[in-house]
This record gives C-alpha cells, structure tokens and sequence, in this order.
C-alpha cells in the first residue's frame, strides 16, 4: 500500500506539474515548471511498469495508468519539435562554409564566481569564432578576455559585479554599438551591427535576461523577451539574438518571442543540445540559444566541453544568404500575442526590486 501511495503522489505531481506549465501566469513558480520536460517524461515512463507492477485493485492501477498516459502524451508533444520528428527551421547552409558571407559566434555564460579563465580563453582559441560572446563577466572575466582582442580587435566590454555583466569579441567589424538596460537596471544587452567580409551586414542582439525562481515574477525575463523581438520586427537589418537566454526552447514565452520577431530556432527538428546544468547530466534543458533571421542558413551547431561552468558554450555557425524562400517559418502573431505582450511590459514596468540572482555569485 505504501508503494502505490508515493506512485499516486507522483502520479498527481506530474499531472500538476504539466497542467500548470501552460498557465499564462508571469511568476517563476509557474514558469520553472516548463523547464523539466524532459525530467518529467522519463520519470514517468518509469512510473508506469511500477504502477502495473505495484498498485492493486485495478481500477486504481488503471486509473494511474490514465494519468501517466496524459503526461506522456502532453510532455512529448511539447518537445516533440526538438527531434528529427519535425521538419527542421533552419536551412542546411549548401555554399562554401568557409566563404566571406560566412560567420561563427560562441556563447558563453563563463558563471561570475567561476575563475577558469585559461581554459574559456583555449577554448576560444581552439574552436577560433568569429564573434565570442561572454555573459556574467566581471572585471576579473574582462581582464582575461582582453587576450582575444590580436585577432578579434572589436570589443564591447561592460563587466559588472552583479552576475549580469557582458563582453562581446568580434573578428569583424562592429558598427552603431549600443549597450542598453530594456527592462531591468543592472541587466544589460549588446545591440551592435555586424559588417561581413563580403560588405553584407547584420544585427546583433546579445542578451541576458532574469532567470525564472520560484519565489519571485518572471516579469523582467518575460518583458525582455518581449521587447528584444519588437526591436527584431521593426528592424530593416537582418538579425541574431544570441545568449542565455534564461528559457527553455519550447516554452510559452519562447514561442512568442518568435511569433513577434519572426526569426528561426535552428534546434527545432534536429535537437535540444541542453546547456544547463552542466554540472548534473540528470538535470539540463537548453537555455543558450540563436536565434536567426530566415536569410541565415545553418552551417554548424554543436554543444562545447563543459570548461567549469554552470553552462557548457554553444558554437553556431551561419551564413547570409539573399533568400529565405524555403524556411519554414513560425506563426505569425495576431491580436492576442499582441495584447499579452502589451500586458507584459505593463507588469514589468511597475517592478520595484533589483534583477535576481545579483548576489548569488558573490
């Protein structure tokens, strides 16, 4: 009896666990729970033999069994977008990979406290982006990354102390560069555009958003989100969002985020490529992204060493093309992502609190 108590518990969990996943509530206690998908699907499919194996009379093991079975087919199909089951976004890049069109960025959130600057900066040279892009970096972090600046001259630095600093290194050229606070103070984005060796140019959006904590809103993250996609939709250059992004690749806000800016997930039908927690293989979920226009095609797209981190690198790869004509786009959004996005930048205007997380690293 004990056995088919704690199956039961489990069982009424995982049910409310998935069902308020979807709720359109921005407080992180809601959010995290579309974080653990994966987590949440393989801890059922283990449940289900125990509960066959375990529960009698059998109206009550069948009735688990229902449960169960609405889990599984709800925490499938909400990543079932990141397998080869689904049609990939992003076009296969057919050019010369190589070719002056051509550009690679690395995402890095190095985690303030950690100070493994040698191996980041190995890294770096061993994998030779175009761009690297580094997030929570404080002085400590600045200093060391300033041994990229021989063959990448162009650099953005704004360390800070509060785990949201940011250092952007670029092989290439770097025009109209601005550094803004869009939500909260202290939570800083590089907005920069990017001159390509063939006189081709595009829009850099490096981000760092508020991570979803259980006790407090998502308001902050959400709005970010919100805002950055605004200034993709309205902008005339084509774009790339890089960074941690502090959400998952299937969650509610991520796919409004691409409804509004329109721009591509190059996982989606090819994989999750999980980035956090780099430190527990059993607990990880993709929070490092790109996001690109349609005129970039992928070139190449890989997970790094974990080099000491909370986070393990990114590696992209993209070219600029002149056609978009075969992606396959998100939806377009209508009026109702349009008055919740309004909605959410209501909410995160009333804030009156310091971004999370700024003394975790301390």
């Amino acid at each position: 009896m004990t056995a088919a108590l704690i199956l039961t518990a489990l069982t009424i969990f995982l049910l409310f666990a998935t069902g308020i996943s979807f709720a359109r509530i921005a407080h992180g206690f809601v959010r995290v729970f579309a974080f653990p998908r994966l987590q949440f699907l393989a801890l059922t499919l283990v449940l289900v033999p125990l509960t066959v194996w375990l529960v009698e009379p059998a109206i009550w093991m069948w009735s688990l069994l229902a449960g169960q079975a609405i889990v599984l087919a709800v925490q499938a199909v909400s990543i079932a977008q990141f397998t080869p089951l689904r049609k990939r976004q992003s076009q296969r890049y057919e050019g010369d990979p190589d070719g002056t069109n051509a550009v690679s960025l690395l995402s890095y959130n190095v985690k303030m406290s950690n100070s493994d600057y040698d191996r980041a900066i190995e890294l770096v040279r061993d994998v030779d982006p175009d761009i690297a892009i580094f997030m929570e970096t404080d002085d400590g972090w600045a200093r060391a990354i300033e041994k990229l600046s021989e063959h990448r001259p162009h650099i953005v630095s704004h360390p800070l102390d509060n785990s949201y600093g940011m250092v952007l290194v670029s092989r290439h050229a770097l025009h109209e560069t601005q550094v803004q606070y869009l939500v909260m103070d202290g939570v800083p984005s590089i907005i920069t555009s990017v001159a390509l060796p063939d006189g081709q140019r595009f829009r850099l959006y490096c981000v760092h958003p508020e991570p979803p904590v259980p006790h407090a809103d998502s308001s902050g993250r959400d709005a970010e989100l919100v805002k950055v996609a605004e200034l993709v939709d309205k902008d005339t250059l084509p774009a790339i969002v890089c960074g941690d992004l502090n959400d998952v690749a299937w969650s509610h806000t991520t796919r409004l985020f691409q409804r509004v800016s329109r721009l591509l997930d190059p996982r989606v039908g090819r994989g999750f490529y999980n980035t956090f927690d780099a430190r527990f293989w059993f607990l990880r979920w993709p929070l490092d992204h790109l996001f690109h226009d349609p005129r970039f095609h992928l070139i190449a797209m890989k997970r790094l060493p974990h080099i000491g981190s909370d986070h393990f690198p990114m590696y992209f790869k993209v070219a600029l093309t002149r056609s978009a004509e075969e992606a396959d786009m998100p939806p377009e959004n209508d009026a109702n992502d349009r008055e919740e996005c309004a909605e959410i930048k209501e909410d995160a205007s009333k804030l009156d609190r310091e971004a999370i997380g700024t003394d975790w690293e301390k």
